[in-house]
């Protein structure tokens, strides 16, 4: 049964892993893979190798299951087959059992989602998502550690969410009795804080929550990268933004002939820039055949939606100046961005922390800001930060009279009086840009639902693994 390549010269080794499986060949010789979390080892246990009477091999034989946790010390060895094998020389010690069975199969959606630990053990390439995560966030540090930039971190909990126009998750601490505060929707404006302070380059990798809709794209709680680079313009931007894209794309090409991510499918877009561009106005109104009105009408709202019955679009709930544009975007604009594309120059009202300017073709009134789409979704969103503190405060106000209407914002129903102070202090000018972490896993791990890419699934799966087991 075995060839004779026991190497005896080097002391025994010990290994441990998960048992995968179980093998008797009669009653004096045992088989068991196990698995260390990198790789399967095969063991063999031969009672006349071994420092133990018969009685307790037998105990071993009748107790080994899988999914067992086991130490097993022995010599390297080949059997007969050629196989890599520990020939053991003590009976294999248990060191956690598993009280369940581990099933051969799972593929019920709901069991998978509420228990990802067993979706886990039993389909390994849940884990996948994980992986791609774990490598997508180690580049973008490689990357911004090589242009200078300085990673921080900045408050989660807040009297006001700041920084994106959301809904935002709200709460009390017995320590500071009478006060809401804030679950951050976006870290934006303590990072720009840090701008003026003198860190002229800085990025942040973390949370964010979103007290809105759970779909296939989005979660209430989702991983965010912002960067901020005082005198970047909007070409910069867009040129750091495709030369990340294109470092990752090499990165996963790269581990993908390594076999070093098993599973990891080739992705069927080319990342490499220069990304075709598209302006929003004249693209829009190329599109839907006819000219927008005049954005700054005061009346715009009822010519807006006469356009949507005109062109036979269902408008959006409440609907505001950016309510109505955000729908004509994803009604003609993001469907043709299925290749990297980006879509430059938003309508101002779209953009109250960016700077404005008048556009030459439209006239309009416009922002200096680009948003990456591929295959239709929105991946990154970067603009030349609005620094003055008047400009700012005059966006504010208009901002805040959209969302009288709407419902949204960060809860305070206020101008962020600490943020316009703080411009005070002179914000150099400054690019700005931020990634959803969830889509950019979801693209290089060929996943269509966030919830597959999230350790733990969507807020759904996550409350409801929480509530097994409660009274």
């Amino acid at each position: 049964m075995f060839a004779d390549e026991t190497l005896r010269e080097a002391p025994p080794v010990i290994v441990a892993g998960r048992v995968q499986s179980v093998r008797t060949a009669g009653s004096k010789l045992v088989f068991m893979d196990i698995n260390d979390g990198t790789a399967n080892l095969q063991t063999v246990s031969k009672i006349s190798e071994l420092q133990a009477d018969s009685e307790h091999f037998k105990s071993f034989i009748k107790t080994a299951r899988k999914g067992d946790w086991y130490s097993v010390t022995g010599w390297p060895h080949k059997t007969s087959r050629g196989e890599l094998s520990i020939l053991a020389t003590k009976v294999p010690q248990l060191l956690s059992p598993s009280l369940h069975q581990i099933p051969e199969t799972l593929e019920d959606l709901s069991t998978r989602a509420h228990s990802r630990h067993v979706d886990m053990l039993v389909n390994p390439q849940a884990i996948l998502p994980l992986l791609v995560r774990h490598n997508i966030e180690r580049e973008f540090r490689n990357f911004f550690d090589d242009q200078g930039f300085v990673q921080v971190s900045t408050p989660l909990l807040t009297a006001g969410a700041g920084g994106a126009v959301a809904r935002p998750f709200e709460t009390m601490a017995t320590e500071l009795e009478g006060q809401k505060l804030n679950l951050r929707i976006a870290p934006e404006l303590w990072l720009k804080r840090l701008v003026i302070g003198g860190m002229h380059k800085v990025y942040e990798i973390g949370p964010a929550f979103r007290n809105e809709g759970v779909d296939a794209t989005h979660n209430p709680e989702f991983s965010i990268c912002e960067f901020y680079d005082a005198f970047a313009t909007l070409e910069d931007l867009i040129q750091k933004t495709e030369a990340l894209l294109f470092r990752l794309e090499t990165t996963f090409n790269s581990l993908r002939r390594e076999a070093k991510i098993r599973g990891l499918s080739e992705s069927p877009l080319s990342m490499a820039g220069p990304y075709p561009r598209l302006e929003f106005i004249p693209t829009l109104e190329r599109e839907m055949g006819c000219s927008l009105p005049n954005l700054d009408s005061p009346d715009i709202t009822e010519q807006l939606l006469a356009l949507f019955r005109d062109k036979q679009i269902t408008a959006p709930a409440s609907p505001t100046l950016p309510r109505l544009l955000d729908a004509l975007a994803g009604h003609y604009l993001e469907p043709l961005c299925q290749s990297p594309t980006f879509i430059t120059d938003h309508p101002a009202a779209l953009s109250p922390l960016s700077k404005h300017f008048t556009c030459a073709t439209s006239s309009q009134t416009v922002a200096a800001r680009a948003e990456l789409f591929i295959q239709g979704r929105e991946y990154a969103n970067m603009y030349e930060e609005e620094n003055s503190p008047t400009a700012q405060r005059r966006n504010f106000e208009t901002q805040l009279r959209y969302r009288a209407i709407d419902g949204e914002g960060d809860g305070r129903g206020e101008v962020d009086e600490s943020y316009l102070e703080a411009l005070e202090w002179g914000l150099p000018p400054t690019g700005g840009w931020g990634c959803g972490m969830d889509r950019l896993v979801m693209l290089f791990s060929g996943r269509e639902r966030i919830g597959d890419v999230l350790a733990f699934g969507g807020l759904r799966n996550v409350v409801a693994a929480g509530n097994r087991g409660r009274v």
